[in-house]
């Protein structure tokens, strides 16, 4: 720990730290990069839980300090195992990216870079602007890295490219939009009607399912547990229509709610004989 090189990226909340952490980091030759309780490898989250998930902003705050010692632990053991050259701290001021060194146990900060070096004045307000009426907040990972952690919550991609000129390496990068529980849209529900009715459709759009007979859904905090019951047309191959509609339907569910399905069980419950069947069957 005694010979990392720490950087602190410092800035007021809500002024596009996170936003731009990849970019400063890379310019300074930084792989690693700790933001809002999350120990980032360039575009992989390694370690920690973003604080981003709190439901106060006082819990926010105390996960993005590291206070809970197990969040200290799993952070200092990452470390450990990837053995980084150099980490970027990111903070809303020096005493927080100092506190943060301080418990998670690294060395003394060697250099802040400050928000007002790298952004416009114009820049630092438009994100303010994005914070305080839209509620959006930054983690610079691409969004497949943290909708797993985030079921429920509104995601956005949100794709970056600078390029600065003749001579210079173009940067490009994918970094993810969040709104968190504590932003002016609060929480949200989604009722199992909502899921119903999107499998029914699905179902009706499949000329191998006759109908969907009954759902169930177990609508928890990490994401839904679904089941469903089917009548399916004779003469399919009903493993293969098992499996394609169980993936569409996951994948219809998962676009249209942003839930991450944690289970789906497929039940075929009867076959549905059509005329058309019947009549060439005599």
């Amino acid at each position: 720990m005694d010979n990392i090189r720490v950087y602190a990226f410092v800035g007021p909340s809500g002024t596009g730290k996170s936003y731009r952490a990849q970019m400063v980091a890379n310019e300074n030759n930084i792989h690693y990069i700790i933001d809002d309780g999350l120990f980032i490898n360039d575009n992989e989250i390694i370690a920690g839980e973003s604080a981003k998930k709190a439901p106060t902003k006082i819990e926010t705050v105390k996960k993005a300090l590291f206070l809970k010692q197990e969040q200290k632990d799993e952070i200092r053991k990452a470390i450990e195992k990837y053995k980084p050259e150099s980490i970027l701290i990111l903070g809303t001021s020096d005493g927080m990216v100092q506190k943060i060194a301080a418990n998670i146990g690294l060395p003394p900060i060697q250099k802040t870079i400050y928000i007002d070096e790298i952004a416009t004045p114009e820049e630092i307000q438009e994100a303010r602007r994005s914070r305080v009426t839209e509620g959006k907040h930054v983690i610079p990972v691409p969004t497949f890295e943290i909708k797993k952690d985030f079921s429920g919550f509104i995601l956005d991609p949100l794709q970056i490219f600078k390029f600065k000129g003749r001579g210079h390496k173009p940067y490009i990068s994918e970094k993810s939009i969040i709104r968190p529980t504590f932003s002016y849209l609060g929480k949200f529900t989604i009722s199992d009607t909502v899921f119903r009715q999107i499998i029914e459709y699905i179902a009706k759009k499949e000329p191998k399912i006759y109908s969907v007979l009954r759902t169930r859904i177990d609508n928890q905090e990490e994401g839904p547990y679904v089941y469903i019951e089917l009548s399916v047309e004779y003469g399919e191959n009903i493993r293969d229509v098992v499996e394609e509609f169980k993936n569409k339907v996951i994948k219809e569910l998962e676009k249209l709610t942003t839930m991450r399905v944690q289970t789906i069980k497929i039940v075929i419950k009867e076959l549905h004989v059509s005329d058309a069947y019947k009549e060439e069957n005599k």
